[in-house]
């Protein structure tokens, strides 16, 4: 039984991108792997709302925890939620 390598860190994209051209990915982990969605539709539409500060505060934290901007991690959550309404 062969055991499978873990994922290195990556600081920059050039890093990665090398990575991915020298690595034989069959040798790592893909068990962990969950899909990732990209924005690239332009964000022409507003929304303003009023949250408690502590509903902001953690909104904050955990979108920090996960390397990303809060707006970002607002509209992600309001994706999730939309499809399981599906």
């Amino acid at each position: 039984m062969s055991k499978l390598k873990q994922w290195p860190t990556f600081k920059s994209d050039e890093e990665a991108e090398k990575f991915v051209e020298e690595a034989d990915l069959s040798e790592y982990d893909w068990s962990a792997m969950k899909p990732v969605r990209y924005e690239f539709e332009d964000k022409s539409a507003r929304l303003n709302m009023r949250l408690p500060e502590r509903q902001l505060a953690a909104i904050k934290a955990e979108a920090e925890k996960r390397g990303m901007k809060y707006q970002r991690f607002i509209r992600e959550l309001l994706d999730r939620g939309m499809q399981t309404l599906r």
